[in-house]
């Protein structure tokens, strides 16, 4: 048949394919549809009659619009099942991408929806998202928002957790080195005052946190209070720990811990004005990059930065970065690091600087005759660039981009149907997408075969994925979802849970189907953190009456989760009141810091270290 105009041609998001085939998806039509529409639940894109498919094309056998019988599965025609780019968030029923439970790029305070794609679907630049719900809304598009309550600001920290894409919709400054050489590394207990300077033995205050402490539970090593803030908050982004070393921002500081004492590494270093941004890396000879606010008037472009050198203290070039053009802001930006390339991402441009000293290489800017702009960047083993395109146009939609780092060139770009965000990239080698389409309330997750724009699967599940994927509107970052792992075989999501245990799904990369599972040994979520030595590693939360702990969980084999440490009981209060977050077990240590302070009447968190 015809293309309608400005359709995608056949082989792309919701393009005819072959004949329906039993087989589970996120996204396929289910049954006929009742008289009235069911409401949209999570990762269940509304559905509707057999009428016009995806893209305006008429309901037909294949993947992505197929015809919708009762008790067959297939794509857009299965029994209710996720299905990618189209879980609907109602009864299963035919529709262009109508999918079904979704999961979903962050999780945290808000929950996201979560998207699977069901197999069938064909790789290649439109090829639909599947099933999931993101995490947190379209990175930079709000981030005119800049000021907002206090009060708000602690019900978005508290208020859910983001979905995946399987399941429904239900987140220059001074300072010199010091002369100290040591380096290294929720329920119940009061946090003891401690001013968070590093300047005591990690155990200030009133209480002893380590009182009471049971056999086979971990010692409490240090914990910190985070720094006095105006009632408007500060951001506290990046933790980076190398060697003896564990390194934090907060407010207007960079500090520095011994791991295992907690005593001060290198004096700390203090900014001018907020801190605002951080690379989420260190370069190969343990170089980070800090920008800050140019002001401390509302709406002060985060423009400034520092380069610091994570094991003295001491502070390479710092310069800051102009705007590129009438409509372009760093309200916030973001700093991608790949090798010897730092990338200011703003909201609609980029500006690559050579680490090593500053030097610009080129700018990111608006391409296709101003229609396309970038607005959003992810750095670690390559250089990715997200695009928006064709605003209020009948032609809107995103790309994302592998750039090469030295010289911006476009290696490769995969576009994605209209009415499709790129919400956050779960990972960034592999690469995988989480995609949303609020219009239709439907989440897709797309893996994308190497180096490439072809689609190598879309996630097909039932279950809701939850990881943390930022807490504020000004939370831009494309990639970085505290529970979302990925390796060259699977990527690990942990399933929603409102209340009680959660399970950590393994999903096939290849397929975008269930490889195993396994739930969390306690009554309490568990999210993965990484994967390291053939394992997974994933730390299982806190509750009121029992500490958190660490466990690995062999990627071959049984699966079943082996204790690395178990938390006191004691200071689970303190350890369940970090809600913004950042965590890592390093060298049989585990470290949780906040990454958000709040105003309170008290101290707020900073960090809290666990060790043997």
């Amino acid at each position: 048949m015809s293309q309608p105009p400005n359709q995608p041609p056949p082989g792309g998001f919701g393009a005819p394919q072959d004949p329906p085939q039993p087989q589970p998806g996120y996204g396929y039509p289910q049954n006929p549809p009742p008289a009235t529409p069911p409401p949209a639940g999570p990762y269940n894109p509304p559905t509707q009659p057999a009428q016009p498919g995806p893209y305006g094309q008429p309901q037909q056998p294949g993947p992505y619009n197929q015809p919708t019988q009762p008790g067959q599965a297939g794509p857009y025609g299965q029994p209710q099942q996720p299905g990618p780019y189209n879980q609907t968030t109602q009864p299963a029923q035919p529709g262009p991408y109508a999918a079904q439970p979704q999961y979903g790029y962050p999780q945290q305070p808000p929950t996201q929806p979560q998207f699977p794609a069901g197999p069938g679907m064909p790789p290649g630049p439109g090829t639909p998202p599947g099933d999931g719900t993101p995490p947190g809304d379209g990175k930079k598009r709000n981030k005119l928002v800049l000021v907002v309550a206090a009060a708000v600001a602690a019900l978005l920290v508290a208020g859910g957790v983001t979905y995946a894409v399987v399941g429904g919709d239900d987140d220059s400054g001074g300072g010199k080195k010091s002369q100290a050489k040591n380096k290294d590394p929720e329920p119940h207990a009061s946090a003891p005052v401690n001013p968070g300077n590093g300047s005591g033995d990690g155990h200030e205050g009133k209480e002893d946190l380590n009182a009471g402490r049971q056999a086979g539970e971990a010692k409490v090593l240090w914990y910190k209070e985070a720094p006095k803030v105006p009632g408007s908050g500060g951001d506290a982004p990046g933790m980076w720990i190398d060697g003896d070393i564990v390194v934090k921002a907060a407010y207007k500081q960079l500090l520095a811990y011994n791991v295992k004492t907690g005593k001060i590494a290198w004096d700390a270093i203090t900014f001018p004005e907020k801190i605002c941004a951080a690379t989420q890396s260190a370069t190969d000879d343990k170089k980070i990059v800090v920008a800050y606010k140019e002001g401390s008037q509302s709406g002060a472009e985060c423009n400034q930065l520092q380069v610091v050198d994570l094991k003295t203290g001491d502070k390479g070039w710092g310069k800051p970065v102009k705007n590129q053009g009438l409509f372009d802001s760093s309200l916030t930006s973001q700093l991608a690091l790949v090798g010897d390339v730092l990338m200011v991402g703003r909201e609609q441009s980029g500006t690559a600087l050579r680490m090593s000293d500053g030097k610009q290489l080129y700018i990111a800017k608006k391409k296709d005759e101003g229609t396309c702009f970038p607005n959003g960047f992810a750095g670690g083993e390559k250089l990715l660039m997200a695009l928006s395109c064709g605003a209020s146009t009948p032609t809107q939609h995103e790309e994302l981009q592998q750039l090469d780092p030295k010289t911006g060139k476009a290696l490769w770009t995969k576009k994605f149907p209209k009415g499709w965000r790129i919400e956050k990239l779960y990972s960034v080698s592999p690469t995988v997408v989480y995609l949303k389409n609020e219009d239709k309330d439907r989440s897709n997750i797309t893996v994308l075969k190497a180096n490439s724009d072809a689609t190598r699967s879309q996630v097909v599940s039932k279950d809701k994925f939850a990881p943390e994927c930022g807490y504020s509107f000004l939370d831009g970052e494309l990639n970085g979802c505290l529970g979302a792992v990925a390796d060259n075989s699977y990527l690990y999501l942990p399933t929603e849970a409102k209340s009680g245990a959660n399970d950590i799904v393994a999903i096939s990369l290849a397929t975008g189907k269930e490889a195993w599972r396994v739930k969390s040994p306690l009554d309490e979520a568990m999210v993965p953190m990484k994967t390291e030595d053939g394992a997974l590693i994933a730390y299982v939360k806190p509750s009121y009456d029992a500490g958190g702990r660490v466990v690995s969980i062999k990627i071959s084999g049984s699966h079943k989760p082996e204790t690395l440490l178990q938390h006191p009981q004691g200071t689970s209060k303190i350890e369940s009141g970090f809600y913004s977050k950042d965590i890592d077990y390093v060298d049989g240590r585990f470290y949780i810091s906040t990454t958000n302070i709040m105003s309170t009447s008290g101290q707020a968190k900073l960090m809290l270290a666990y060790g043997k």
